[in-house]
């Protein structure tokens, strides 16, 4: 009986978790929105609603015997009724107080079933003194509500197992409602064995186009053989009936049974045609069925999947006014499109991206109300969060501010000081190209590093993480007008429309939320333009380079046609056209992990298997942006046979303890044409710069004596060896390991399972 009161126990604590949560996440939108109603009606609404709230949550957390959550709900509750009847001022220190003690409750309610920690207790206990404090002085609170389930709100009714008491509390719906509640983990697998099905439904689709095909070479064969038979016919009355034709009797009697099987073939052959009908019919049918029913099914557990946009920014005005008050700014919040659905994965991995940019326009773009007045705007600055349908399979999100803009000339200074890029090439980039370093690892063009901001790590790991999730993101700025990111995602993860295109001899699949537009282009349009081919497509001239090239296959072998197919990726001006040997064909995929061993390959997102059972791989649309302006999309006659001179004069210290790596690393290095010299730990890698002259120091993080990073600022802190080009190699990925990195003073930070030849030395030679 224990077992059983237990078990219940705890399926009512996560439904109250689950209710909890909804309670506090409307009563904290709905405190922010409170703040800048005008009194009437409306904010006569908005007090009643949170009033409710609390009551209703207060009730909740008595039947669970949360009493500490219950306590501060009933203070709240004494507030707002006060509030409501016009008994206590709403001033700004009084919502502070608030919403401190609704961060209380979340903190209660993430602990909740385990008995509070001393630190919450005595917060909780300074916080209702607090609420005390406020009400005392001010007539006496109104008698509470009456606990019953008749007065509270619809959000405040609950699902509960048949076994239990209907008045076993106020968490117990006393009637029968239309929903249940499911983890998440059931949904999930019941959404992963759903997207399974996509296979056997594509495998049938290609069962049924190969009967297709057999009942046409079975129509083919019946033609040749109705010709076949006269001429069969033709030969026996040359072979019997003529004199000069001397056949034995065995070779007339084989002709003979040839002629009677050739006469029994058009019955035989009839009945397998008849049959091969049947089942070319049967299958289409088949098909037609299980398609309807797969894709049915995938649409119904997708719907559950999908969750409104206002589920992730609810919490982000109490976030928006939390920073703008940090920092003596004001800013109002917009938030448009929170009602359009997306794939609830897709949310919780958005949630930092935009949880990012939100501090980014606050901190680097919205300007101190006084320098904004001078500027002729209005002191509150404007931050605008908008989603809507790009297409029937993407989303878009566009995230603004009117504060200042990008200051380009800081973005120049701030890529020459980290060393990503040279005073030289930053004088060939355009403005647009200027503007996208800001997503390059380690570049900040704030002065100090705060908590907010100051590594410039943030904007290139949004990017990241977009493009994990298959979408893009794009920036528009204009100097003292504002800053708009853009980021389109799609719908849905795991399956999504895929363009099949063969390269190299092989099959690829290239999303389609990626692929701008294929085209056939002839020979004759395509030009070389400094040093690369070129076509001009809609008026705009496109860079084109092999697929098979950038994925560093080998080309097929040289056709005769007159005409290439492209596949152009990306948007804008930021579009290339891939030249393909065909497009195959575009449909639905279901899209598989590598598996951690290889969990991030250039150029690669993931595997997909065909209805005919062929492993293709998915490609990475925006890694094959970036590859295709490196060197392996260059046209060969770039590269050099022998070691360029200038890095045959260049010297190099490898710091690395470990044998394998320490030898790959020199051999990459030297076949470039470096001079390299090894060390074993950061000691004798700092004794040996000391005593010698090197141009570039490569080092591993983790080594005996003293590490990459201590190695990294020690010679920072020597003024003969400050200037050094430090490039860390290492196997530790995490954001806080590559902020230490930008920390002590590295210009570069390669992570082992992401780090290639090519990339590894596009980094040297760029510092060097």
């Amino acid at each position: 009986m224990a077992t059983n009161k237990d078990d219940f126990l705890k399926k009512l604590l996560a439904i109250f978790c689950l209710e909890a949560d909804e309670h506090i996440q409307a009563m904290s939108s709905g405190l922010v929105a409170l703040e800048t109603m005008p009194a009437g009606e409306q904010r006569a609404q908005g007090m009643e609603l949170i009033y409710r709230e609390a009551h209703s949550l207060k009730g909740a957390a008595r039947a669970v015997n949360l009493a500490e959550m219950e306590a501060l709900c009933h203070a709240l509750e004494s507030v707002f009724d006060r509030l409501k009847n016009e008994r206590l001022a709403a001033t700004p220190l009084l919502f502070d107080l608030l919403h401190q003690t609704l961060e209380a409750l979340g903190g209660l309610l993430a602990c909740a079933g385990q008995a509070p920690a001393q630190a919450q207790k005595q917060a909780g206990a300074a916080l209702l003194r607090r609420l005390d404090d406020a009400l005392r002085g001010a007539p006496a609170v109104a008698p509470p509500v009456a606990e019953d389930t008749a007065s509270l709100p619809a959000a405040a009714v609950v699902e509960a197992d048949a076994n239990v008491d209907p008045g076993a509390g106020p968490l117990v719906s006393r009637r029968r409602t239309e929903t249940i509640r499911v983890t998440i983990a059931k949904l999930d697998s019941v959404m992963r064995q759903t997207e399974e099905l996509l296979a056997p439904r594509l495998a049938a689709d290609e069962r049924a186009r190969e009967l297709r095909e057999l009942g046409a070479a079975l129509g083919a064969w019946k033609k040749l053989h109705a010709r076949i038979r006269p001429a069969m016919r033709t030969v026996e009355r040359a072979f019997v009936g003529a004199e000069r034709v001397r056949g034995t009797a065995g070779e007339r009697r084989d002709l003979t049974k040839l002629l009677e099987y050739l006469d029994a073939e058009p019955p035989l052959m009839k009945l397998l045609e008849d049959r091969l009908a049947k089942l070319e019919s049967a299958a289409a049918s088949d098909h037609r069925a299980l398609s309807a029913m797969v894709d049915g099914l995938l649409h119904d557990v997708r719907e559950m999947h999908m969750l409104p946009f206002s589920s992730l920014l609810e919490a982000f005005p109490r976030l928006a006014r939390e920073l703008a008050r940090d920092q003596a700014k004001q800013v109002e919040l917009v938030l448009r499109g929170k009602e359009i659905e997306v794939d609830r994965r897709i949310l919780e991995q958005i949630k930092d991206p935009l949880n990012h940019l939100l501090r980014n326009c606050i901190d680097h773009g919205v300007e101190p109300p006084a320098v904004r007045e001078r500027q002729g705007k209005p002191a509150h600055a404007t931050l605008t969060i908008a989603v809507a349908h790009e297409s029937g399979s993407k989303i878009e999100i566009m995230v603004t501010d009117d504060g200042a803009g990008i200051d380009l000339a800081k973005v120049k200074a701030a890529s020459v000081k980290f060393g990503l890029m040279s005073a030289e090439e930053l004088g060939t980039l355009d403005e647009r190209k200027v503007l996208a370093l800001v997503f390059q690892s380690g570049l900040s063009t704030s002065p100090i590093v705060t908590e907010l901001s100051g590594r410039g790590l943030g904007l290139a790991i949004v990017r990241e993480k977009v493009e994990h999730l298959g979408g893009s993101i794009a920036l528009e700025s204009q100097p003292g007008q504002g800053t708009a990111f853009r980021i389109v995602l799609p719908l849905t993860l795991a399956t999504f429309r895929g363009v099949l295109v063969r390269a190299g001899g092989q099959v690829f699949v290239i999303p389609a939320v990626g692929v701008e537009r294929v085209a056939l282009v002839a020979d004759k349009e395509v030009r070389t333009v400094e040093n690369r081919e070129t076509i001009m497509l809609d008026g705009q001239a496109l860079s084109l380079v092999d697929l098979a090239d950038v994925l560093e296959v080998p080309r097929s072998a040289a056709e005769t046609a007159q005409s290439a197919q492209v596949v152009v990726l990306g948007r804008g001006s930021g579009r290339i056209a891939f030249r393909v040997d065909a497009v195959l064909a575009e449909q639905e995929v279901l899209v598989k992990s590598l598996g951690p061993q290889l969990a991030r390959v250039r150029n690669l997102a993931g595997a997909s298997v065909l209805g005919t059972g062929q492993v293709v791989a998915v490609l990475n649309v925006p890694d094959l942006l970036q590859s295709a302006l490196g060197p392996l999309a260059r046209p060969p006659a770039s590269a050099s046979d022998e070691p360029h001179a200038a890095a045959a004069q260049r010297s190099i210290m490898v710091a690395e303890d470990s044998i394998t790596s320490r030898a790959l690393i020199k051999n990459i290095l030297e076949s470039a044409g470096y001079k390299v010299t090894t060390a074993v730990d950061g000691v004798e890698a700092y004794t040996t710069l000391k005593s010698g002259s090197f141009d570039l120091l490569v080092s591993d993080v983790e080594m005996p004596r003293m590490d990459g990073f201590d190695l990294t600022a020690k010679l920072r802190a020597d003024k003969a060896l400050a200037h050094l080009p430090i490039v860390l190699v290492t196997a530790l990925e995490s954001r806080e390991h590559r902020e230490r990195g930008i920390d002590v003073g590295a210009n570069a930070y390669v992570v082992k399972r992401s780090f290639d030849q090519s990339n590894l030395l596009e980094i040297v030679g760029r510092l060097i």
